[in-house]
């Protein structure tokens, strides 16, 4: 396929045809796979203006073409150094490092495989001089097959990527470059990079690059659907797992000697986090076939937090492959569980669900939207710590790690893909952009029990011209890959004029009563929200999640009688839209609440926000506010009215 497209540099317009790939199975270590990472320090350099292409920077080491620096991967490059430069930069940067492949790679055939977990926003690869694959789009992973590339032994390889983080009205999320034209105020070619969002622009290699092999003929794709069946005469369940195993290159044969490709499905109680460590003795299920279904025997379901006093159980699903003597093995887990949803309830397990949770970011200090290991685990004991079942990655898709928790943890993912504040609908190429992230985003997630409901955007304009026939479009494509789950997106627009949520399965809506509206005035939130609530579902008669609502506070500002940016403040107006919420759970369409946000997180540079949005009910350091001992007696408060949980000994408030 040939796009135009100005990925290297606004300045430089390339026409670029080369073959779409995507990542699919995480690389797990197994009998017949290894996996490498090439995570550490690499040489890095700004672009000011595109010319590292004209001059082939990737024929050579960075080195070598001007000064660089280091920097780590993964992480955002923005705030490594002390430079400005480097914070504020739009357009393209450069990494560069050198690895060696193991000889015995080159053996039987193996395939070697280079995968990026997150690369914002455009990506360029080489290996050894050549282009091998090109990525557009943040947070999702991106793989090639670079055998033919590779030294093997023989000495070391050269990588090379090239990163634009420029966003355009046509890319996702959108952007615009203004070029500054006033020669009086501004220098030749000056401009700036302006977004329909409020987080930081971070950008670099933000998640893990990870060598993997497999055999000539491998497991390159696994879907799987869960359900479950009472046991007639018993209280047991017998699990349901619905299999299909898509093989790669599955005419290969050394001898070309045709024989049949066999699979052999083996089910194991538990999950080594690592995919290793099976324990054999542990063998519940088996099946034969690529394509076909599993029973298990008084099956373990995969219950949210504070549901069941076992929360997250997993099934480690080994996947055997046989072709022509060529074997691939590939282990992964699977949690057996049902999601269903009505005009006024969700339900997992046939049970009641309530979300009650938070919008997120991937934030932190130094490292910025970089994949953290600490902060991932940081931050799910925190989520258990206040009693959270559930969160939404606005406004992106998170980490796989920290999705691996949420598996674990029985954690409830509403899973968002990047298309924030999105407008102009009529753009052909916007809708099949964002349908390819859908794909990718479900080809990615599609297994995880914790994810429940995909979100096609966030607060996109809505009520303009179009975004009925655009959304309706891109439901249908979403629900073709999985009829699964439910869809939503998240509105901030009325009742009255949203064009999209009518082709929705659930409302999510944003509102910010006494802050953005009436901003100080508490004493109305009880009454805007249950108005505006009930009139959405009296409207469209779809469940609702109020998937944004709260206030700013500065840490250790506080105020008698409460004032806006207090901790106080911003817990009273937590405390009413709480009251809002139980009358509303009465009327029996409110299916969850959840709190912006989990932890402040930085902003771009503007006059009225201190260096971040402060609406954390937790720092960015991840210290409690107020708002935070509040929000924990609320929501363990829930699970304790719901499923008679035990409260904490140790609550404050």
């Amino acid at each position: 396929m040939c796009v135009t497209t100005q990925a290297f540099s606004p300045f430089l317009i390339f026409s670029v045809c080369i073959g779409f790939s995507f990542g699919l199975l995480y690389p797990r270590e197994s009998e017949t796979r290894d996996v490498r990472s090439l995570d550490g320090l690499w040489n890095f350099r700004t672009d000011q203006k595109g010319m590292g292409i004209l001059q082939n920077w990737e024929a050579t080491f960075l080195s070598e073409t001007g000064p660089t620096e280091i920097m780590p991967v993964p992480s955002s490059y923005n705030d490594i150094t002390a430079k400005s430069s480097v914070r504020d930069h739009i357009g393209l940067v450069w990494y560069d490092r050198k690895f060696f492949t193991p000889r015995d790679w080159a053996l039987e055939g193996r395939k070697v495989f280079i995968r990026f977990g997150s690369i914002h926003y455009y990506a360029y690869v080489w290996i050894n001089g050549v282009l091998v694959t090109t990525h557009e789009g943040g947070h999702l992973p991106f793989e090639e097959d670079i055998t033919a590339f590779l030294n093997f032994g023989k000495s070391y390889d050269h990588i090379t990527v090239a990163i634009n983080n420029t966003l355009t009205p046509t890319t996702i999320p959108q952007g615009q470059v203004k070029f500054m034209n006033d020669s009086k105020r501004y220098p030749k070619g000056y401009m700036e990079q302006s977004f329909n969002f409020d987080f930081f622009n971070y950008a670099g290699i933000h998640r893990s690059v990870l060598l993997y092999t497999t055999p000539p003929v491998y497991i390159e794709d696994i879907s799987i659907f869960t359900s479950f069946t009472k046991e007639r005469g018993t209280n047991d369940n017998t699990g349901i797992i619905w299999y299909d195993v898509s093989v790669a290159n599955p005419g290969y044969s050394e001898n070309s000697v045709e024989s049949a490709i066999t699979c052999r499905i083996n089910v194991y109680e538990g999950w080594d986090l690592n995919g290793a460590g099976v324990n054999t003795t542990a063998l519940v299920a088996t099946a034969m076939g690529c394509n076909s279904v599993v029973e298990i025997p008084k099956v373990k379901l995969w219950w949210p937090f504070l549901m069941d006093s076992n929360p997250g159980f997993l099934y480690t699903l080994e996947i055997l492959l046989n072709k022509d003597g060529s074997k691939d093995v590939y282990r992964m887990p699977a949690g057996v569980r049902t999601i269903e949803w009505k005009n006024n309830e969700f339900l997992i397990n046939k049970k009641s669900f309530y979300f009650h949770g938070f919008g997120r970011h991937e934030d932190s200090n130094i490292i910025g939207r970089g994949e953290s290991l600490p902060l991932a685990v940081k931050d799910s004991s925190l989520i258990n710590w206040i009693g959270a079942n559930s969160f939404r990655t606005s406004h992106y898709p998170y980490s796989e790690k920290i999705m691996d928790l949420a598996d674990r943890l029985g954690i409830v993912v509403i899973d968002e893909c990047p298309a924030i504040g999105i407008n102009n609908f009529t753009q052909s190429v916007l809708l099949e952009k964002h349908k390819r992230i859908m794909t990718e985003l479900i080809q990615r997630d599609k297994n995880r029990p914790s994810v429940v409901l995909w979100s096609l955007s966030n607060e996109p304009l809505s009520q303009e011209k179009g975004a009925d026939v655009y959304f309706s479009t891109l439901v249908n494509h979403t629900k073709a890959l999985d009829s699964s789950r439910p869809v939503t997106f998240v509105t901030s627009q009325q009742s009255s004029n949203d064009k999209a949520v009518q082709f929705m399965d659930v409302i999510c809506v944003n509102r910010y009563s006494s802050w953005y509206s009436d901003t100080g005035h508490s004493d109305l939130i009880v009454r805007q929200t249950i108005s505006e609530m009930s009139a959405w579902h009296e409207k469209f008669n779809k469940p609702i999640i109020m998937s944004e609502y709260g206030a700013g506070s500065i840490s250790g500002f506080h105020s008698e009688p409460s004032f806006l940016w207090t901790e106080e403040y911003q817990a009273i107006t937590l405390k009413k839209h709480f009251e809002a919420f139980d009358i509303l759970r009465q009327k029996g369409f409110l299916i969850g609440e959840m709190i912006w946000n989990f932890a402040d997180f930085a902003t771009p540079a503007e006059y009225f926000r201190p260096g971040g949005c402060m609406k954390g009910v937790f720092t960015r350091e991840r210290k409690p506010k107020l708002a935070a001992h509040i929000t924990r007696r609320r929501y363990w408060s829930l699970a304790n009215s719901s499923f008679h949980v035990p409260l904490p000994e140790d609550l404050l408030i």
